[in-house]
Formats: C-alpha cells, sequence, structure tokens
C-alpha cells in the first residue's frame, strides 16, 4: 500500500461548488464533479494512485515514490489561488493551481510558469470516475483530449502535447524561463457540446479580483486578522453558492484515528454546522451569506418542521443513505470509506437551538424580516416544546442508545431564550408568558438533573459520570454566568479529565476496542473544536492569559497553508479527520473575536475599535437572568 502525504500537506481551491485537494507534492489526489457532493473523479486521497489524481511537477520527482515537494507554496494574497514553487538544479519553476468561482460548467486551471533556467516537467492526469471505480474512455477530438464514462466528461486543453498513456493523460515539458503553459481541465455532461477553452490568465485575474473584493468585505480588524481571514475563506469555500448550503468538510472518510473505522461522510449541510459558520461570517460583516442561508432553510424545512432533519444535501435533499465504497482502501488504511451519511435520521435537540440562535443573530445585524421564516421559526418552538423532553443522539451523534444530553438541554434552552428576546423586540408574535415559563422549566430540570454537585460539574447526560465538552458553551450561550462556580467547576474538571497534556481537548472519553457511550469502538484525536471552546470559556471566566496562550498554541496546529481539519494527534503531531473543518475554523474565528473583545473592554478610550461579540447576541454573555 502506498503512503499517503499527511492531510494537513493539501490545500484547497475551490469554485464555490466543488473543490479540490492539492498535495505539496503537486499532485491534486480530490476532486467531485460537478458538486462537493458528486462522486470523485480523482479519489487518491483515500485510495491509490489507481483511483484517480493528476500530478504536475518537475519530471525529477513525477513519480509518487520519493516525490520531491515544494521548496515553497502559499495562497496568493486573501484568496483561494494556490501558488507552488520547485527549485531544481537546473531552474526555478512556479505552478498556480486554481478554480474560477463559476457561472457555467466547473474548471480547474493549472498554469506553469519557468521562473529562471529550464527544468523539466511532466503532467500525469489519472481519471477515474464513480470514486476511482470506473476506468473512462480517453480519446483525442480536435486536438483537445476527452476522457468519458456514463453521464460524465472530462475535457483536458494543454498548450503542449498530450497522449494516453495506460489510462493517464502525459503531457512532458518543459519550463523555460519567461514562458507560460497553461492546463485546463473541464467537466461537462458526456451528452452535451464539448466545453470552451477558457483564457486562464484572465480567468486568474478575474478569481483574484473575486477574492480581493469578497475579503475587503471584513469588519474584523482585531488580533490575529490574517488567520480570522484566512479561515473566512475557508468557509467560504465550503458555501455552495447556487442553495446557500455549507457543506461540514469537503471530504468523505478521512479518519479520526489512523487505521480506524471512525469515518464520516462531511459533504453535506448540517443545520448545526452551518448555523455556527454563518454566525463566523456574518459577525465579520457578511450577510449575503446569512440571508441566502435563509432561503435555503425555507426550502429544506418549512414543508415538514414536524420531521426536522439535522442535515440535509446541499440543495436541501432529505434522503443521504449510507454505504461503504469496498474498493477504496482508505487513507493510509482507514476503513471503511463512507459516502452517505445515516446520521440524517437521528434526533438532535440542539439543532433547534443553533438554527434559531443564528436567526436572532441575522435580526441583530439588520437582515429584513422574513415572514415565512417567522412561520417556520414558530413552528419549531412550538415542535420543540413538545419533544424537549426526550433523549436524543446529542451533537456528536452517537451511534448507540439515546441520552438526555446536557448540551441538547442548553441548546433547548437557547432556542426558546432567543425567540424570547425577538418577542420582546417585536420581531416574532408568540404568548411570551408561556415562553418565559418554557425556558424556565428547561434550565430547572438542567440545573437538577445533568450537574454533579459532588464533583462541580455539568455531566455529559443526566445521571452519567462522563463529561462532555460540548458543556463548555454554557456560558458562552448565557446560560449561567461566567462567574457561576458551577461554570467555573465545569471548565476545572474538563481540563483535569479531557484535555491532553498539552492543553487541548478531546470531545469525551473513548473506550478503545470496546464500545463506548458513542457506540463505536475506538479512539480519536483531539477535536479542535473543543480547544476554542475551552479558550472561550477560560477567557469568560477571568483567565485571558491562559486563554490567548491556548489559542495562540493553537494557531500553530494550522497548516503551512493556514487550514485546520477536525482533530489532531497530540502524540504523532498530525491533523486528523475530514479537511479542512467548517467547525475548525469557525470555531478560531469566534475565539478571535473573543480575546479583541475582551482586550478592548480591558482598556477602553475613545479611538478603541468596535468588535463584533462572538457566539450570539452582544449582550448574551454575563447578563443572563440566574434562574437556578
Amino acid at each position: 500500500m502506498t503512503r499517503h502525504p499527511r492531510i494537513e500537506r493539501y490545500g484547497l481551491i475551490g469554485d464555490l461548488q466543488t473543490s479540490a485537494h492539492v498535495c505539496d507534492d503537486g499532485s491534486m489526489a480530490w476532486l467531485c464533479l460537478p458538486r462537493f457532493d458528486s462522486p470523485a473523479v480523482f479519489a487518491r486521497l483515500v485510495g491509490e494512485r489507481e483511483h484517480g489524481s493528476w500530478r504536475i511537477a518537475p519530471a525529477s520527482s513525477a513519480d509518487d515514490a520519493g516525490c520531491e515537494v515544494a521548496a515553497e507554496r502559499r495562497y496568493v494574497g486573501d484568496s483561494l489561488v494556490l501558488e507552488s514553487v520547485w527549485r531544481t538544479a537546473t531552474g526555478v519553476v512556479r505552478v498556480t493551481d486554481f478554480m474560477p468561482p463559476r457561472e457555467g460548467e466547473p474548471q480547474v486551471i493549472r498554469i506553469v510558469e519557468g521562473l529562471t533556467g529550464e527544468v523539466a516537467m511532466v503532467s500525469a492526469m489519472r481519471p477515474r470516475f464513480g470514486y476511482g471505480r470506473i476506468h473512462p474512455w480517453i480519446h483525442e477530438v480536435g486536438g483537445r483530449m476527452v476522457a468519458e464514462a456514463g453521464a460524465d466528461a472530462l475535457w483536458l486543453d494543454a498548450g503542449v502535447q498530450q497522449v494516453e498513456k495506460d489510462g493517464t493523460v502525459v503531457s512532458a515539458f518543459t519550463a523555460t524561463a519567461g514562458e507560460v503553459q497553461a492546463f485546463v481541465l473541464s467537466w461537462c455532461p458526456s451528452h452535451a457540446p464539448a466545453p470552451d477553452v477558457p483564457d486562464a490568465e484572465a480567468a486568474l485575474t478575474q478569481t483574484l479580483a473575486y477574492w480581493s473584493h469578497w475579503t475587503q468585505q471584513c469588519t474584523y480588524n482585531g488580533p490575529y486578522r490574517e488567520a480570522v481571514v484566512r479561515s473566512l475563506i475557508t468557509l467560504k469555500a465550503m458555501t455552495y453558492a447556487p442553495s446557500g448550503g455549507i457543506v461540514a468538510a469537503p471530504t468523505t472518510s478521512l479518519p479520526e484515528e489512523i487505521g480506524g473505522g471512525r469515518n464520516w461522510d462531511y459533504r453535506y449541510t448540517w443545520l448545526r454546522d452551518a448555523a455556527t459558520t454563518l454566525g463566523a461570517l456574518l459577525g465579520t460583516g457578511y450577510v449575503e451569506e446569512a440571508q441566502a442561508w435563509r432561503r435555503w432553510l425555507l426550502r429544506a424545512v418549512a414543508g415538514d418542521p414536524e420531521n426536522l432533519q439535522i442535515m440535509y444535501g446541499i440543495t436541501a435533499e432529505r434522503d443521504l443513505p449510507e454505504q461503504e465504497l469496498p474498493w477504496l482502501p482508505g487513507y493510509e488504511g482507514s476503513t471503511p470509506v463512507r459516502v452517505g451519511n445515516g446520521a440524517a435520521g437521528q434526533l438532535q435537540l440542539d439543532v433547534y437551538g443553533e438554527a434559531i440562535d443564528l436567526l436572532y443573530l441575522a435580526h441583530l445585524s439588520g437582515v429584513a424580516h422574513c415572514a415565512d421564516t417567522a412561520v417556520l421559526h414558530q413552528r419549531l418552538i412550538e415542535i420543540l416544546a413538545r419533544r424537549w423532553q426526550e433523549p436524543d443522539e446529542g451533537i456528536w451523534e452517537i451511534r448507540g442508545a439515546r441520552r438526555h444530553f446536557v448540551h441538547s438541554k442548553v441548546m433547548a434552552w437557547l432556542a426558546v431564550d432567543r425567540t424570547i428576546r425577538l418577542v420582546e423586540a417585536g420581531a416574532l408574535d408568540m404568548d411570551l408568558v408561556a415562553l418565559i415559563e418554557l425556558r424556565d422549566a428547561i434550565h430547572q430540570e438542567v440545573c437538577e438533573k445533568g450537574y454533579d454537585p459532588v464533583r462541580n460539574t455539568f455531566t455529559q447526560s443526566y445521571g452519567s459520570k462522563e463529561l462532555d465538552a460540548a458543556t463548555l458553551l454554557i456560558a458562552a450561550v448565557g446560560f449561567l454566568p461566567p462567574d457561576d462556580p458551577r461554570v467555573v467547576g465545569t471548565v476545572d474538571a474538563i481540563q483535569q479529565e479531557l484535555a491532553t497534556a498539552d492543553g487541548l481537548v478531546a470531545r469525551y472519553p473513548t473506550s478503545g476496542d470496546a464500545a463506548g457511550v458513542d457506540g463505536l469502538a475506538g479512539d480519536e484525536g483531539a477535536f479542535i473544536l473543543c480547544s476554542y471552546w475551552l479558550v472561550d470559556a477560560l477567557a469568560l471566566t477571568g483567565r485571558v492569559g491562559e486563554a490567548t496562550a491556548l489559542f495562540e498554541r493553537l494557531l500553530t496546529l494550522r497548516s503551512d497553508l493556514g487550514l485546520l481539519a477536525e482533530e489532531y494527534d497530540p502524540v504523532k503531531r498530525r491533523q486528523l479527520g475530514n479537511f479542512p473543518q467548517a467547525f475548525s475554523h469557525m470555531g478560531l474565528v469566534y475565539s478571535a473575536q473573543l480575546l479583541a473583545r475582551l482586550a478592548t473592554e480591558s482598556a477602553p478610550g475613545p479611538d478603541a475599535p468596535a468588535i463584533p461579540t462572538p457566539r450570539s447576541a452582544p449582550d448574551c454573555v454575563g447578563r443572563m437572568p440566574q434562574h437556578a
């Protein structure tokens, strides 16, 4: 089995409808066309070379064995345009990879530019449709190479000679100083006319202009701005522009434990992930994305709110059947490789809170009132009022028995609390007295059944001994003020029981070979979002120095391109899980905003900048009524 590059060695490019992963050795190992959730045409990321890839690199390193990596790589400014530079004995060459934000069919453009001397180069594109299972018919049409299979066709245009060899389109050429060669890969339905050949340089100019215009709208000017902007770009890249849906990650089955079976497909829109991601975007000036997602939410849910799903397809599809792809050996032997996600049928009560919290934040941010959304909001609260006392699968989507998860109940409380605020503001017409009674009832039950007075900590579920990092959000959402002893005790307990030696945080205890609370065997890395939750909890409870130190430690976990996966292995010091992960980048943005706000509040002045408050309402933290 061929050894896989580490996850963090991949860069992301995309066109706001799908994306590709480009390794620092010049290989493109993951590309789904025409959408994020379409079958991959390059599946090397979770397979072998035979399952599809496209490599452009110096000929001396064109073989996967002992390949040479780029000496330098970077994103061009605040964009999703990736540059890689190789320095060889004969010269220096640069490869620029990008996908133009699309108006028609998707395109991947790779521009090779000689900088000094001469460098022998090779392009080897090995297309395999259907997640690496289908070998296409490769042939030449009018000087263009086309790979066809079933409903799909890939057209590869290049200014150098191309030949087909053993199912691979190969070009051998020389990159000479001052000369440019462009390779353009276009997808279209196999029955459609051939796509136009684009002007690669013009497409590059337009792509850079798009990202420059988008990032200029960012209103965040606090500390760590570079990291925040890169995270915002990454979050935007996971948006499916035609519908407003947002994927949790653009990959499937990158493992949470090398060699393990905790491998899931994240190329769908979770209400929770999308809502919190949009909260990060909305809090930094991006209103249009929230408006688009609100329309997506109406399409996905409004016709049947009684059967609210926790996740949908990117254009609001409901059926996401989970299946395994046995012909793929997985990333570093981590099987199974899955597509679809069976969690779509779970009950997760917290999604009511995250979705309604975003609607509240949108209201505060000036997003225009929507009568249809108000009706949906009322229906969701009516349903939640009937169901909040049920056990559920919780935020972590356990595959074991349902439980009364504390985080789920806290987020149910949040849904009602934010609804009360909207009613008080005149934005909703609902029975305020009944809402207040419901909020108080949820609060009282959580404090009675979800809190362990002996250990002075909230637990994972009612009556359990296990802890859960999700309870770190209790102060952040305003359920209890940060100085409440129960909040402080929970933070301390999680640091003692769930934190690693270097301060990173696991979601909850796992049981190795035995099935744990989640119904799964195996372990996993530290969950990066949970570590950002700890940053927030430490900061809110007055330990700002400790919070800042942990935040800066987390910044060092990012790849050289500023990207974060879902988890991190603190022993082997490598990223784990689907990549990049919206949750991780959203956590970075929220924590940076919180630290900036607290720094501003501690040193007020007439010229102090206005820093948006993370999470939810500007007045929520520490100012909520104490119900227990």
